[in-house]
């Protein structure tokens, strides 16, 4: 099992802490154990903190008035999740539920804000991260109002790549731990039609598919941001 420390440091958003950073965000952070399908925190709630994943998977979804849920990304070890982190007394966008079995490292928001205020050089790696979802989400909407079906779940492989990568530094291959189905969830598309693009891509060399998950390396990576451009 991870120990706190290497789970706080493995962090992107955390990456801009001094050594003294780190020791007063463990003293401050908690373990929390999920099972499948419990939620974390629901659409809506006051909580603000910020969570790291050490073990496991995380879905975060959005559900309507009629139940239905729509997966919106599922987070691997050492991704952050909390939307309202840096916006205290506004109550949560979208729900987080253990896709799997999950471990995670919570830190109270108040305590985070106080952390990032203490050690300011910490900013500019927090604010780049949370401006590159930002800007990520952004193209994705722009993605579905303008382009097709291959371009769309390429960039959207490419989204997964900087979530999980912790942006654009694809120091090793980035894996998916998600099916066709989740991905067509994602997107309101069939299974269907989205086994077609993957598999195209597979056989292009831009991926490599296994069962439950995806795996793109660094030149495969380069190689869907060209196919998609």
């Amino acid at each position: 099992m991870s120990d706190l420390k290497s789970v706080l440091q493995a962090c992107p958003l955390l990456g801009g802490l001094p050594a003294a950073g780190f020791k007063e965000a463990e003293a401050l952070a908690r373990w929390r154990q999920f099972r499948a399908g419990e939620s974390i925190y629901d659409k809506g709630s006051m909580q603000s903190s910020l969570c790291v994943i050490a073990e496991g998977t995380v879905r975060i979804s959005s559900v309507n008035s009629e139940g239905r849920e729509a997966t919106l990304i599922i987070f691997g070890p050492s991704a952050w999740f909390g939307d309202t982190v840096f916006s205290p007394g506004t109550p949560r966008v979208y729900g987080a539920t253990a896709h799997e079995d999950a471990r995670v490292v919570e830190l109270p928001g108040e305590g985070f804000r106080q952390l990032l205020a203490r050690y300011p050089e910490a900013y500019p790696r927090a604010l780049d991260l949370v401006s590159r979802r930002l800007w990520s989400a952004m193209s994705i909407i722009a993605d579905d109002a303008l382009r097709g079906i291959d371009a769309r779940v390429g960039r959207r492989l490419l989204f997964l790549a900087q979530i999980q990568g912790h942006g654009d530094r694809y120091t090793q291959p980035v894996t998916f731990r998600l099916t066709r189905e989740h991905i067509g969830n994602m997107m309101g598309m069939t299974r269907q039609g989205v086994h077609r693009v993957i598999k195209r891509f597979e056989r292009e060399g831009l991926l490599k598919l296994e069962y439950g998950r995806i795996t793109i390396t660094n030149e495969r990576v380069a190689g869907i941001s060209e196919r998609v451009a």
